[in-house]
C-alpha cells in the first residue's frame, strides 16, 4: 500500500498508509491528523490547506481555478500550498510529504 508523510505543526513526522483513490484530507482523518476539512471536501473552504514538499509539488495535477480561489483564503499560504481534499492518492504519489500550516482560517464552508 502507498504511504505518505504528514509533518505536523510541531514538526513531528507521521508516516501513514495512504490507500489509492482517497484524498489527502480523507487519509488525514483516518489517521487522526489535525486537518479540519470544514466543508467535508466540497471545495467550499480552505481548512484542509496543506503545504506540499517542493520535491512532490510538480508531480501533482495542476489546481483548478476553484481550488486556487479557495487557496487565496488560506492562512499561511505558501508557494506549494494545496487543498488536501483535491490531492487524490495514486501510485506515483507513494511517499508524498505534506506539512500542516501554522494554523487555518475557515473562510467559507
Amino acid at each position: 500500500m502507498p504511504k505518505m508523510v504528514f509533518v505536523e505543526r510541531d514538526g513531528t513526522r507521521k508516516e501513514v498508509d495512504a490507500p489509492l483513490g482517497l484524498s489527502v484530507l480523507e487519509i488525514a482523518h483516518r489517521h487522526g491528523i489535525d486537518i479540519e476539512g470544514a466543508c467535508e471536501g466540497s471545495l467550499a473552504c480552505s481548512t484542509c490547506h496543506v503545504i506540499v514538499d517542493p520535491s512532490w509539488f510538480t508531480k501533482l495535477a495542476a489546481p483548478t481555478e476553484d481550488e486556487e480561489d479557495m487557496l487565496d483564503l488560506a492562512f499561511d499560504l505558501q508557494e506549494t500550498s494545496r487543498l488536501g481534499c483535491q490531492i487524490i492518492m495514486t501510485e506515483k504519489l507513494d511517499g508524498l510529504e505534506v506539512k500542516l500550516p501554522k494554523g487555518s482560517r475557515n473562510a467559507g464552508g
